[in-house]
């Protein structure tokens, strides 16, 4: 029994050191606080975001020569979201975090800023260099580009990353800073080209004037996306099992792939509907008697 009453006596005074040490009116008023300034930052950038979609719908809409271009638009619209939600965390965590570093000795408070700077270097770097991005115009939201081993289109352009999806559906997520080089696909004009084989025993004048009519057509259909007249320049190579001409054409950005695959197929029909023949392996059999 007198064991029971020591434990009892012990836990006691632990009750008491601990409930003199902790201030729980002051712990509760923090979480409070807390609690309050996270959700004056979550509707902060609910608000603020609608407000900049608001801002970017009405300048892609507006038809008035002042008026900013759509991808130019959708660009800072990117970019003012992103400074928004830095603003708003740097300030709520900073205004949580000030009670809390105010009672920490200056020494400790100087090591620990020192250290900060040092992590930060990264992220100033990055700030820096997605200023010169936008400054420079060197890629919008929209743009086919190639930033390092990775090409896509890019979804946003933030004052620290750059969101750029590929064509296989990845998305990935590029430090400004680490951007040095950029390949922009989708300022002027994209060439694309079409190698067309014929067999060595076809008249090559007769494919290529086939092939130029075919052109002419193609060029009446997709008037909207090409850029040029389409160049039927000759004869490339001679293979093994047939003759290669080469058609160049030039077309919108994004739009290449498409006029490639189109151009292919309607010169394929109309070799057919010619009688001219693309080369194919062949087995020749011999009856010497």
């Amino acid at each position: 029994m007198d064991g029971f009453t020591d434990l009892t006596s012990i836990s006691k005074k632990i009750f008491y050191f601990f409930s003199k040490s902790i201030d729980l009116d002051a712990i509760v008023q923090k979480i409070i606080s807390i609690i309050f300034i996270s959700i004056i930052m979550y509707f902060s950038i609910r608000i603020g975001n609608k407000l900049i979609k608001k801002f970017v719908d009405r300048q892609v809409a507006s038809k008035t020569s002042f008026s900013l271009e759509p991808q130019k638009a959708l660009t800072i619209g990117e970019v003012l979201k992103s400074v928004l939600k830095y603003t708003v965390y740097i300030i709520g965590i900073g205004s949580m975090l000030y009670d809390i570093l105010a009672k920490i000795p200056v020494a400790l408070a100087s090591a620990g800023g020192f250290a900060i700077g040092l992590g930060a270097q990264s992220l100033v770097k990055d700030l820096i260099n997605g200023f010169f991005v936008l400054f420079e115009d060197q890629y919008g939201v929209g743009d086919h580009v190639t930033i390092g081993q990775f090409s896509g289109i890019v979804e946003s352009i933030g004052i620290r990353t750059t969101v750029l999806r590929d064509f296989t559906g990845d998305l990935h997520l590029i430090p400004n800073g680490s951007v040095l080089e950029v390949t922009n696909h989708s300022r002027g004009d994209i060439r694309f080209i079409v190698d067309v084989q014929i067999a060595y025993e076809e008249n090559i004048d007769a494919a290529i004037e086939v092939i130029k009519k075919t052109s002419t057509l193609f060029e009446e259909k997709h008037q909207d996306k090409l850029r040029s007249e389409i160049d039927v320049l000759g004869v490339l190579s001679l293979n093994a099992s047939g003759v290669t001409i080469r058609v160049v054409g030039r077309s919108e950005p994004l739009s290449q792939w498409e006029m490639e695959r189109e151009l292919r197929k309607d010169i394929k029909i109309a070799l057919d509907e010619a009688g001219i023949e693309i080369p194919y392996p062949k087995t020749a059999i011999i009856n010497k008697e």
